[in-house]
């Protein structure tokens, strides 16, 4: 049987061109064990039917960049249709399809931008992206193989050719204060003066003072929430969204609802939700507050939250990854679901490393070291419900750069198969964004980072205790192996990490871990090798135990 692990640094992480002309790689192969277990390689496949909740591996797609249906070098909704196979192909045992439970997709709805977070009508699928017949299309499509799919929701703001903003204008060229959109957005009166902080744009072309507050952008008008219009309104895109069939929301800008002020905004957040939730109990919600714990901990109990602490160049994943103390960061883990579960019985940690608005991780964790892989043994296998954006599992490049532009962090999808997929209008990184290989190259080649995701993702749902147990972190003194046992439903799988550039050891029976006899995943460049309770995780290599015969 063919295997995933490879001592050789470089092939694990890139697949160099001797690597690919060695082997044409079309997947791994798959066997039933005695004990009737399937095997993918050296990943046992114990636990596959795992429950329908929330604790899911999302996959977040800024679509427009994704992949492209029709030529015209926009991504599109049929473009992620014709990429499914490789997003979840329907089959546990493939191994070929990446197998994410979940999909994030950035704004679809009608927006003058490349980017769709100013939106000019909510109900309206951008002709750029496609119809309506085809979001409905792919909804089937993500449920027909158990993957659900989330809008990103951009309410704090919209265009100013969204008729409800004309609407307002109009209220106000013709001085009809009794007029329903009179009020719909924030507007400073003859003489008010902006609070602190905030900024104020002048509806231009209507010969009044009008000034409408436009925090993100002078295009980018803002609602007035304290109106039950506005929250009707809002209310309403959101349930003909469910009633098309999607399974929750991405909320951007959260904490900016009521700008400056984060008790407003949660208790419009606890209503809208509740709200939604009376609709369809199972919601997936989770929502952009871009800030410390403390601030994040006030819509805690209303949702989940992205864990921005833990993300980017400076946060714990990347920090650990780069041969840091693996026991400071599973403390970190326990620690933070500790204070979520405090907060909402039910709350979990949501971890990604970068997002479209971020530079992308490939730039501080080179994949030639072997940190972007070890990053990913750190924040996939662990609990809540983590997020790859896309590109993540090729290495794609991308950041702000000296234009300053996000669109530098958006690059179009590598696929290698003659999509015709572009870059973001904006985008000035084209010449520097390779990476040595796209998709099409990286699924053949055995030890790639694209093969590595796959495998990740097969140990996490071949285990659901890791995704959902009680997770209690491992003190072990005097190494920077680190780790965590988790227990769920009764069955206990224990994860060790070795994020370093040589082998670790580790008695188990003298950390009281002896009863974990059998290696089901060792996900990494180097081997899991035990011998009697001796464990040894060769270099920047992970390991996932369990007890005989559980």
């Amino acid at each position: 049987m063919k295997r995933w692990l490879c001592a050789v640094l470089a092939a694990m992480l890139l697949g160099c061109c001797a690597a690919l002309a060695e082997e044409e790689y079309s997947g791994p192969d798959y066997q039933i064990n005695a004990d009737g277990e399937a095997v993918v390689d050296d990943v046992t496949l114990t636990g596959l039917q795992t429950p329908d909740d929330n604790a899911r591996v999302f996959y977040e797609i800024f679509v427009g960049s994704f992949s492209d249906s029709d030529g015209d070098g926009i991504g599109d909704l049929r473009g992620i249709i014709s990429r499914m196979d490789y997003l979840n192909d329907g089959d546990p045992f493939s191994g070929v399809s990446l197998g994410v439970e979940g999909i994030w997709l950035t704004p679809i709805f009608a927006s003058p931008t490349y980017h769709k977070y100013d939106v000019t009508d909510f109900y309206r699928v951008d002709p750029a992206f496609g119809t309506e017949e085809d979001l409905k299309e792919l909804i089937s499509l993500c449920h027909s193989r158990d993957v659900k799919i989330i809008l990103d929701l951009p309410i704090n703001h919209t265009a100013t050719d969204n008729r409800w903003f004309r609407n307002f204008v109009n209220a106000h060229l013709m001085h009809n204060p009794h007029n329903s959109y009179y009020n719909f957005f924030n507007w400073l009166g003859e003489g008010e003066q902006a609070a602190a902080g905030k900024h104020y744009a002048k509806a231009m072309g209507t010969g009044m003072d009008l000034r409408y507050e436009a925090n993100f952008s002078d295009s980018m008008p803002e609602p007035d929430f304290d109106q039950p219009l506005v929250r009707e309104t809002f209310l309403n895109v959101a349930l003909h969204y469910l009633e098309l069939g999607v399974d929750g929301f991405r909320f951007d800008a959260a904490k900016y609802i009521y700008y400056g002020d984060n008790q407003k905004s949660a208790e419009f957040w606890d209503w809208y939700v509740g709200e939604l939730k009376k609709a369809k109990p199972d919601l997936y919600a989770v929502a952009e507050v871009w800030d410390g714990d403390g601030v994040i901990d006030r819509y805690v109990p209303i949702m989940n939250c992205f864990n921005f602490t833990a993300s980017q160049v400076s946060g714990i994943i990347a920090e650990t990854a780069q041969a840091g103390n693996v026991n400071r960061f599973t403390a970190y883990i326990q620690r933070t679901a500790e204070r979520l579960q405090a907060l909402r019985q039910d709350a979990m940690n949501v971890l990604f490393i970068s997002n479209h608005d971020m530079d992308r991780a490939v730039g501080y964790l080179p994949m030639t070291s072997g940190r972007m892989a070890v990053a990913a043994n750190l924040y996939l296998l662990s609990p809540g419900s983590p997020f790859i954006y896309y590109g993540e599992e090729i290495g794609l490049r991308g950041s702000r750069g000296a234009a300053n532009t996000d669109a530098n962090r958006r690059l179009a999808m590598l696929w290698g198969d003659g999509d015709t997929v572009s870059d973001p209008e904006g985008a000035t990184l084209a010449k520097n964004k390779q990476t040595p290989y796209s998709v099409s190259d990286l699924k053949r080649m055995s030890t790639s980072l694209l093969n590595h995701y796959k495998k990740l993702l097969m140990i996490r749902k071949a285990n659901p205790e890791i995704a959902r147990g009680d997770y209690h972190a491992l003190t072990l003194e005097g190494t920077k192996m680190g780790g965590f046992v988790s227990t769920w439903n009764g069955s206990s799988v224990l994860v060790l990490h070795n994020t370093t550039m040589k082998p670790l050891t580790l008695d188990l029976s003298e950390a009281a871990l002896a009863q974990y006899t059998r290696i089901v995943g060792a996900p990494g460049i180097g081997r899991a090798i035990l011998e009697g309770t001796v464990l040894t995780l060769e270099a920047q290599t992970s390991a996932v135990l369990r007890e005989e015969g559980r």
